[in-house]
């Protein structure tokens, strides 16, 4: 069954059933999501989507190398490390609002800052995506996202150079010279 596109299991025995296939121990669910006292490890595993409603997940989650294009079924909370790397994710959307530990995202599709939550500060790495060149521009200093996503530097994959050097001033920080992308066009 699907609603609203999340899918609804028909029973609880569904969400143990796959709990046990994924090796997840120290659950519990409720309202139909499930909480996670440890880690979840759900690396390369083939999976398109995350198999699981998640609600929070009190360690490290992993789900990695796999070939997930959304984060649909992502918990709310993440108490540890993040890593949702070498997919095929083309937006951050439904990705934790909370995470205690780094949040690794490299190797996907990633053209903008979309999904993250609105006031992101903290360590991320987006290595091998194309919005790494211009989070680079910025020392990879995470308060940039915010503003670039508040003055609208990205469309589509159009960089507009007045609103990029707003962020750069609005950060107190020096602008470079030569401001030179390769995977985007500056206007």
């Amino acid at each position: 069954m699907i609603i609203n596109n999340f899918k609804l299991f028909e029973s609880h025995q569904d969400i143990h059933d796959l709990c046990k296939k994924y090796y997840i121990e120290n659950y519990t669910i409720n309202d139909g999501l499930v909480s996670v006292d440890g880690d979840v490890d759900l690396n390369n595993r083939h999976l398109t989507e995350i198999p699981i409603p998640f609600k929070e997940v009190s360690g490290i989650l992993n789900c990695s190398h796999n070939k997930l294009t959304s984060l649909k079924n992502c918990p709310q909370t993440v108490g540890d490390n993040f890593y949702c790397d070498n997919n095929q994710l083309t937006s951050l959307e439904y990705c934790p609002e909370t995470v205690g530990g780094g949040f690794y995202c490299g190797y996907n599709q990633l053209t903008n800052f979309d999904g993250l939550p609105e006031f992101f500060e903290q360590f991320i790495n987006l290595r091998n995506n194309p919005v790494n060149e211009i989070y680079k521009i910025f020392k990879e200093d995470p308060r940039c996202i915010y503003w670039i996503r508040e003055y609208d530097v990205i469309r589509d994959m159009v960089v507009n150079r007045y609103r990029l050097e707003e962020v750069f001033h609005t950060l107190e920080m020096e602008v470079p010279k030569d401001i030179i992308l390769k995977e985007y066009i500056l206007i």
